[in-house]
């Protein structure tokens, strides 16, 4: 594997592990600190306030840019804080571009340095892949060993960029790799493969994302722990490892492993954190307790991986390790139940252990706070969150860092000690592209937290495919019901779950729904499905139905889209008149047909073919779908109001669709797929 040239740092002598080493995943022995308000006197965090319009951090640089430094974008980033106090930030620089900011081409680790707590960025130096090195090196984690202030960083590279023509990662080895620095990140050593590190029988193998820690506690303490992921099985298992070093990361050894069949969920990108004391192994004001009284265990949260994300809204699975690392709890990963979140990266920081500074438990955990299957459309709304029971739970208010689209993201504590700070994947239309840091103190953190958890209304189907509510969508009336109220401005429905039982796939089916508007122009969406045939092809195919008003065009209008053809129904009215109308819509024994009210059955030809995707897809109510380069998320919105949304596996009669205008729910219930009442919200 070709490595850059060596950049030999000075100091490189093995250092006695320390007999004690209270503080550091409190932050690192240094005294450079940053001019922020000062955090309050207690650990708990604020009530949670009413929503914020915007997030309450500001964005402080953009260490990392697309389009900068020869980089088509720059992914997976990583942050420690050294031992001078500075700020190191890491990342895959990406040099392909006309295949999009993808994993396998060539890769470069990159990093930039901050003196002043990530206000200004110095120059880009290339750490591994520099010059002629085309590889794919990539997942920088970095570690710093506090006692030395030696910095370790693992990734991982692999031949996936060999034919440069057509970059693969079929039929490649991915190997593990190791370099230190022992001054402050200037100068690095010659990377070093660690074939220790990946048994017989691998075949993917990986670090981190994100940082690695060092343990405060125990017969471990002073131990350097670093995060990874693995497949074995010929790609059929995959699973989650830990490394270590007890020498300050001179030598590196691989400790607990867990692996779980790819058929069901599986836990991919790990972060780490070190199980905190109880109030009762602290030490007496101004001390820092007695470290052996804890046990120095480690709490794991890893990215629910699995192949059908549809099927689970659990898309972090968490494990606890009591022996430093060296092997898992007997109870493995299980799923972390009530973070909403979608399927990415996430990063853990330990902020505060009653044992070592006084101050109640405290964790935080950052990445996006949006619900859903999707790896790209739903890494939005980046948020910090809190456990005080060491993840047993988290709190559901948190601090919203960006609205915006965002993905992977690292959490560090600066040098003073109460600042947090974080880098963040984000770009305008996609998720990712250039990477972005902030920081802010404790108490400007818990003076911004907001509730991140939005509603949901039930769906009383036997399906249960319940949609989360957007926007301030709220509960209205229709005659002596409820019935769900939307502004057109930010107001919208969302399934998140992609169940089976809403894939109509090549059969019959019908959408009813009451709605009723004013509007004179614009699109209105009543509901909208979405997804792609193929998310990992080239050039995947559109598949969806849909339902809209359109006032402009005097009309509804209803389509369907298979992977090859399109066909569409219309009315001849918008039904504006601000009343309340019932619409179905159907696609029966080759035709689309489109009514309103149970009067004339609008007639057009439909084509045969699948309609829903094989993976995610989205549906919308009130909204169209936030298509990849939207990016504020959706494009029409419904104004007024909508009520009773039904899905059916079949084509209704004439007379099944009156009893469902009439209100009845024991309608061709064997088919019914999905029914929002709008009774209640929470």
């Amino acid at each position: 594997m070709p490595s850059p040239a060596p950049q030999v740092p000075g100091g490189q002598g093995r250092f006695p592990r320390p007999a004690r080493l209270y503080g550091l995943p409190l932050g690192l022995l240094a005294a450079t600190a940053l001019t922020l308000a000062p955090s309050p006197a207690t650990g708990a965090p604020a009530a949670a306030a009413p929503a914020a319009e915007n997030p309450v951090p500001a964005v402080v640089s953009t260490p990392f840019a697309a389009g900068d430094d020869r980089y088509h974008c720059t992914r997976i980033p990583a942050l420690v804080t050294t031992g001078s106090g500075a700020l190191l930030a890491f990342a895959e620089g990406r040099v392909r571009g006309s295949e999009g900011c993808s994993d396998v081409g060539d890769n470069d680790i990159v990093m930039k340095k901050s003196t002043d707590g990530g206000a200004t960025w110095g120059p880009l130096k290339v750490l591994v892949g520099a010059g002629t090195d085309k590889l794919a090196h990539g997942n920088p984690a970095p570690v710093v060993d506090a006692v030395t202030s030696r910095i370790s960083l693992l990734y991982s590279s692999s031949d996936w960029n060999r034919d440069q023509g057509n970059p693969s990662r079929a039929g490649f080895a991915r190997t593990v790799w190791a370099a230190q620095s022992s001054d402050d990140g200037t100068t690095w050593s010659r990377p070093a493969e660690q074939p220790q590190l990946k048994p017989a029988g691998w075949n993917w193998v990986s670090t981190g994302p994100g940082h690695g820690i060092q343990l405060a506690r125990g017969s471990h303490r002073g131990r350097l722990v670093v995060p990874g992921d693995h497949t074995a099985a010929s790609d059929t298992t995959a699973g989650i490892q830990l490394y270590y070093s007890d020498d300050g990361g001179l030598t590196w050894e691989l400790g607990a492993r867990s692996e779980a069949p790819k058929t069901g969920p599986y836990p991919a990108e790990p972060t780490v954190a070190e199980t905190a004391g109880t109030a009762e192994t602290a030490g007496t004001a101004g001390t820092a307790g007695t470290a052996g009284t804890a046990d120095g265990g480690l709490y794991v949260s890893a990215r629910n991986s699995e192949n059908v994300r549809c099927a689970t809204d659990d898309h972090r699975l968490a494990a606890t390790s009591t022996d430093g690392g060296a092997a898992f709890a007997p109870a493995g990963f299980a799923p972390v139940t009530d973070l909403d979140t979608s399927p990415t990266y996430g990063s853990l920081l330990r902020l505060h252990s009653a044992d070592l500074d006084g101050r109640p438990n405290r964790l935080l955990y950052s990445g996006p706070s949006r619900l859903g299957p999707n790896p790209l459309e739903d890494r939005r709304e980046l948020a910090i969150r809190s456990s005080t029971d060491e993840g047993r739970t988290w709190q559901s208010a948190g601090t919203l860092i960006t609205p915006g689209r965002s993905g992977y993201s690292d959490l560090a504590l600066l040098a003073d000690r109460s600042s947090i700070g974080v880098v963040y994947e984000t770009a305008t239309t996609i998720p990712h592209g250039s990477v972005v840091f902030t920081s802010f103190t404790e108490a400007r953190m818990d003076a911004a937290r907001t509730e991140l958890r939005r509603p949901r209304t039930p769906d009383a189907s036997a399906h249960h495919n319940d949609a989360v509510v957007h926007g301030g969508a709220r509960l209205g009336l229709r005659a002596d019901g409820k019935a769900m109220e939307f502004d057109g401005k930010d107001d919208y429905l969302r399934l998140v779950g992609c169940s089976e039982a809403l894939r109509v796939r090549q059969q019959d089916f019908t959408v009813t729904a009451w709605f009723r508007h004013a509007a004179t122009g614009g699109g209105l969406p009543i509901v909208w499905a979405y997804g792609m045939s193929d998310a990992g092809h080239p050039n995947p195919k559109v598949r969806q139905f849909w339902l809209r008003a359109e006032p402009g065009q005097k009309r509804l209008r209803a389509a369907i889209q298979t992977d090859t053809s399109y066909a569409e129904v219309k009315t001849d009215s918008a039904y504006n008149d601000g009343a309340w109308h019932h619409v179905v819509f159907k696609r029966e024994a080759g035709r689309l047909l489109l009514s309103v009210d149970g009067g004339t059955e609008f007639s057009a030809p439909a084509p045969a073919g699948d309609i829903t995707p094989p993976g995610q897809f989205n549906i919308h109510v009130g909204a169209r779908p936030d298509f990849p380069n939207q990016a504020t998320g959706v494009k029409e919105l419904f104004n007024g109001g909508l009520d009773d949304v039904r899905l059916f596996g079949r084509a209704l009669t004439r007379a099944e669709s009156a009893k469902v205008r009439a209100g009845a729910t024991d309608v061709a219930t064997d088919q019914e797929r999905l029914r929002l009442a709008f009774e209640t919200t929470g």
